[in-house]
């Protein structure tokens, strides 16, 4: 049987439904807490429960005598689901990371989940510029998407760059040392963060939590779209996220030959268009 390719249709489908799935659970959270966790106070209660009618796209009667219904549910089912089948589609493409473990598929599906995300944001983009200089048409909602997507974007995109270890590094002191004193400083850098993820979502649990997401805090422009209320608690998940890649980072590549750069892997002709562009001799 033939390998599969990088790019091919699975890599896209699976997450592109993954994040139809998850856009319209997020849209639906107040159902979700006036079912789950009702409010004590009327009127809390109240206020969510006219944010969500308000902001309802489909006019259903609640599952279960709730708030939600069978389209919110059957979305919530399905997240799991596809980022399953999205995380069995990936194949790695030859410019990521080669020496890849199967839990890292999760962090590159996210990967794939985010590059949508980016095509997406630059078609809202685009729209906008449409109906603005051509129909004269603006929108009310398409800036404030674009911030809100970008925000994910910019979150999914910190655990896609953990799995493929291009953040960056500043090695100067770490290339100095040899091995095992290597082996000490990955050990610390993974601890410091994991404490910063624990000290943080620990800090900021009732805030992101409880005032945020449970009140369902919103935007306040005309579109009014939740971005306080979603984007923080992401924080905190993408945190504990990036916390578990970096561990699985380090039992990874602990019995590995570190790398070794020599002059060979300068770049001359790089080099040269750089003094070229600044006037250098």
């Amino acid at each position: 049987m033939a390998e599969k390719q990088t790019g091919n249709l699975e890599e896209w489908i699976w997450p592109s439904l993954f994040l139809i799935s998850c856009a319209w659970v997020i849209w639906h959270i107040p159902a979700f807490i006036l079912d789950w966790f009702r409010p004590e106070s009327e009127s809390l209660f109240l206020q969510i429960s006219e944010l969500h009618l308000r902001k309802e796209i489909i006019a259903l009667p609640g599952l279960f005598g709730g708030f939600a219904d069978p389209i919110d549910w059957l979305a919530l089912v399905l997240i799991p689901v596809f980022a399953f089948l999205g995380t069995r589609a990936v194949v790695v493409a030859p410019m990521e990371f080669e020496r890849w473990r199967r839990w890292d598929k999760f962090s590159m599906f996210i990967g794939r989940a985010t590059m949508i995300m980016i095509i997406s944001m630059t078609g809202v983009m685009l729209y906008e510029v449409f109906l603005r200089y051509v129909v004269e048409r603006p929108t009310k909602w398409a800036n404030e998407l674009t911030l809100w997507i970008a925000g994910f974007v910019f979150l999914s995109s910190g655990l896609y760059a953990m799995q493929q270890r291009c953040h960056i590094r500043i090695s100067l002191l770490y290339d100095a040392v040899p091995r095992p004193v290597r082996k000490l400083f990955d050990i610390l850098s993974v601890l410091m963060i994991v404490l910063f993820t624990f000290g943080l979502v620990f800090g900021s649990y009732n805030q992101v939590f409880i005032n945020k997401l449970y009140r369902w805090e919103m935007f306040g422009t005309a579109f009014d779209p939740p971005i306080p209320a979603t984007i923080q608690p992401m924080i905190l998940i993408m945190l504990v996220l990036i916390a578990c890649q970096a561990i699985a980072n380090l039992i990874a590549d602990w019995d590995l030959d570190p790398e070794v750069f020599t002059h060979d892997d300068i770049d001359q002709d790089e080099i040269e268009a750089i003094k070229r562009s600044v006037g250098a001799d």
